[in-house]
């Protein structure tokens, strides 16, 4: 058992280290993210160590139930792609000069309308897609109309980040925990409405105070126009994306399981374009650039993870956490613990150990279930280590010279993340009342 525990929490030192001393690995033109090698590696040695049973690992695989990481996989990549083709198009760049515009000279209507814009997207796409898109185009409008960015970049995060616990599809971790225990698309909105309001308005009411005397300053408006690059697969990708999410709410009611749904409206997509290119070959560069912004490296990260939790599971370690957290009140244990473990170790591994926690336990609790969601999301603007959309978030910022610290993130992250956790768990309490 020792050996698995600190080979386990090797695997994950190993990951923050490379996060912050080498994020990024680069041989000549080829590069790649290093956040998923540690943890491959613990999981490899835990499999050829014999310290976890293969034949454990590769039937959990396989076999068709709700853990399934494979199908998780599937369907947060499948959600990913849709909401990737309509960022190629520049569909989520003209939103954003429409906001611009719509703002005129005010920077408090313009640091609200981004706030609103950017949590109506996230419901429905994805909060990495949002962040990856918003944020290069927000640094690019404050540079030229010379006002500060952070409020306007730490309002997109926050935004991006808040409202992605509404739906399951928000955040590759409500999908992972709410499908680990066959929670259906209605059943988690009429968990989560209640908490995603309360932490939504506390967040931009706590940011607009401390951003008053930034935004309180005229704007310029002056900002190239944006257009839509292709309208046929703008419109097609579009009313794809609302069939889909509308299929997803309906998946218990029509007996079929989330990821055959998101896959199949994937594959519809790529056919779609796929054809539509061979047309209009010089279209083919949108095809080519969604699929290499698809997030691949979450396959190992996730699959790995699930190794480690399952060594773990197979030494009743999660069970001994299990019977500590509920001891208490679950919605406090588990929200506080797993906010602070999301922090320390990220959003992904922290809610694949917790579901195997909650699983532990001799009753399955729906209160654990949400809290664990609740920080997951929230988890991700208290530190950079929260979320892997924090880490993609530095890391643009970095590159277009915007100073931002570890430090200064962690402040912010402070002042608007607890109040926000306390007052979303506070709104789950009031949800279970009902």
């Amino acid at each position: 058992m020792i050996a698995a525990l600190i080979i386990s929490i090797l695997s994950i030192l190993g990951m923050i280290v490379c996060v912050f001393a080498c994020p990024v690995l680069k041989i000549k033109k080829f590069q790649m993210q290093t956040f998923w090698i540690a943890p491959l590696f613990g999981a490899i040695i835990l499999l050829c160590s014999g310290l976890v049973d293969y034949n454990l690992v590769f039937s959990s695989f396989v076999e068709q139930n709700s853990v399934n990481p494979l199908q998780i996989l599937i369907l947060f990549i499948s959600m990913v792609f849709l909401s990737v083709v309509l960022d190629e198009v520049s569909f989520f760049k003209y939103l954003a000069f429409l906001a611009v515009k719509k703002a005129k000279n005010s920077q408090t209507i313009l640091f609200i309308i981004l706030y609103l814009m950017v949590s109506i997207l996230t419901i429905f796409t994805s909060n990495d897609i949002i962040v990856i898109t918003f944020t290069p185009f927000i640094i690019f409008f404050c540079k030229n109309t010379k006002v500060n960015p952070i409020p306007y970049l730490i309002g997109e995060f926050v935004a991006a980040n808040t409202w992605s616990m509404l739906l399951i599809i928000g955040n590759p971790t409500n999908i992972y925990l709410a499908t680990s225990f066959n929670i259906d698309f209605f059943e988690y909105i009429k968990y989560m409405f209640i908490p995603s309001i309360f932490a939504g308005l506390i967040s931009l009411f706590i940011m607009l105070l401390i951003f008053k005397k930034y935004l309180n300053k005229p704007l310029s408006n002056n900002i190239s126009e944006e257009h839509i690059l292709d309208k046929p697969i703008f419109i097609f990708s579009l009313i794809l994306l609302i069939l889909c999410v509308i299929l997803l709410a309906i998946s218990s009611w029509i007996n079929l399981d989330m990821w055959i749904i998101s896959l199949s409206s994937a594959l519809i997509l790529l056919i779609f374009i796929v054809i539509y290119c061979i047309f209009n070959k010089e279209k083919f560069y949108i095809l080519k650039d969604s699929i290499k912004r698809l997030p691949f490296n979450l396959i190992p990260l996730l699959l790995s993870m699930f190794v480690i939790v399952l060594t773990l599971h197979s030494y009743d370690i999660t069970k001994y956490l299990a019977n500590i957290l509920n001891a208490s009140q679950p919605i406090l244990t588990y929200g506080l613990s797993s906010f602070l473990v999301a922090n320390l170790t990220n959003n992904i591994p922290m809610s694949i150990f917790y579901v195997d926690i909650i699983s532990s336990s001799s009753s399955i609790s729906y209160q654990a279930i949400y809290s664990s969601i609740i920080s997951s999301n929230i988890a991700a603007y208290f530190t950079p280590i929260g979320a892997l959309a924090g880490m993609m978030w530095m890391g643009i910022l970095r590159k277009n010279e915007v100073e931002f610290s570890f430090l200064k993130f962690t402040l912010y992250g402070s002042i608007i993340a607890i109040p926000t956790l306390l007052a979303s768990l506070g709104g789950l309490y009031i949800s279970f009342l009902f």
